[in-house]
């Protein structure tokens, strides 16, 4: 566990993150962060931006092109192997 560093909780209940936490975990003043309980903990995380969340969708996008590509030639080859799909009605 990463050392521990006591702050005070304002009474409108705001608390400052340490400066270095906040360069390790890139958190810059006026960013979003989400804060949450879980396992009878409060976790503080960065929130994900909407410039990560479209590159996240980019990324899915292009790994779903390249799946696609490469398992167009399989089909194709079982379809002939196979042949055409019993009509069971």
């Amino acid at each position: 566990m990463s050392e521990s560093q006591r702050r005070t909780v304002g009474e409108r209940g705001q608390v400052t993150i340490p400066k270095e936490l906040r360069k390790r975990f890139g958190i810059s003043g006026g960013d979003e962060v989400v804060i949450y309980e879980e396992g009878g903990k409060l976790i503080v995380d960065r929130a994900t931006t909407r410039d990560e969340l479209a590159e996240g969708y980019r990324r899915r996008a292009a790994q779903t092109r390249e799946l696609n590509a490469e398992l167009s030639g399989t089909s194709s080859e079982a379809d002939d192997l196979l042949g055409e799909v019993p009509d069971w009605e």
